[in-house]
Order: C-alpha cells, then structure tokens, then sequence
C-alpha cells in the first residue's frame, strides 16, 4: 500500500512525499523539546550519508509552519519539517497515542520512524523510539537494505 501525503513545509511550500521517494519519514511530538531536538540535530548530522544512498528525510509534527522555521533556524535543519495541524498523516500512519504527561493522560505523537521505498511502501518502522542514536540505527538499516 502507498503512502503519499501532502503536506506544507517549513518554508510555506507544498511537499508531496510521491516526489521525494525513497523517503525517511519521522514523527515528532514537538519543535523546541529537548528529545525533538536531538532527534533533529542527529538526522541533520547524518543527513548527506543519508542523501548519498538516495535517501530524503522529512520530519512531521502538529507544530505550525511558524513553529517549524524557528526551529529549523535554530539547529540549521538541511531538509523539510512538516506541518501536520490536523493529524491527517499522523492518523494516516497510526502515530496518535494516548500518552501519560507527568500524570495525566494525553493525546500526542509517540516518535516514530517509516522508510518509504520508491513506490511509496513502508519497508521499515521503527514504533516508541528514544530519540538518542536513532538517526544512526537508521541509517545502518538504510545500509543493509541497499546492500542486501
């Protein structure tokens, strides 16, 4: 099954996934968090190994456009953040969790990663993700996958 989407990026642009595949798609709970950010900051440092094998990033939360240029300014992001306010993607690829915030009970993004091939099929995911060290557990997979 294809997962095409469209969504708007940070710079106010449309990105349409079917034009960017392979595709590494990443779910985050929010800009300016201390998780997010170091997610961000490891897929950036990666971003041109990543790029060399054919591979695109793109990272998908519920924040604003606006929310998502000062974060992308911030840590000098070199792919596209996109805005997903109405949850479409996230409920499209199954990310919106019920979560427990300092005791109460919330409904959020759980980070999550989908390696989309050329058709647009996931081929990987990675569910509940600690944000350390990701990046590079995907990019070895991405590895294997090229080479097997």
């Amino acid at each position: 099954m294809s997962h095409s989407f469209t969504l708007t990026d940070h710079t106010g642009n449309v990105f349409q996934a079917a034009q960017h595949l392979p595709l590494i798609v990443y779910f985050y709970p929010k800009d300016n968090t201390p998780g997010c950010s170091t997610e961000a900051a490891e897929f950036s440092s990666l971003y041109n190994d990543f790029k060399e094998l054919g591979y695109e990033i793109v990272g998908i939360s519920r924040d604003s456009v606006a929310s998502h240029q000062k974060f992308v300014c911030k840590l000098d992001i070199p792919f596209a953040l996109l805005s997903d306010p109405d949850e479409t993607v996230c409920q499209q690829f199954g990310v919106m969790k019920e979560k427990n915030m300092y005791g109460k009970k919330v409904w959020g993004i759980e980070r999550s990663t989908f390696i989309l091939n050329k058709k647009g099929e996931i081929v990987q995911e990675w569910r509940k993700v600690k944000a350390a060290g990701h990046a590079q557990s995907v990019l070895e997979w991405v590895k294997n996958f090229q080479a097997a």
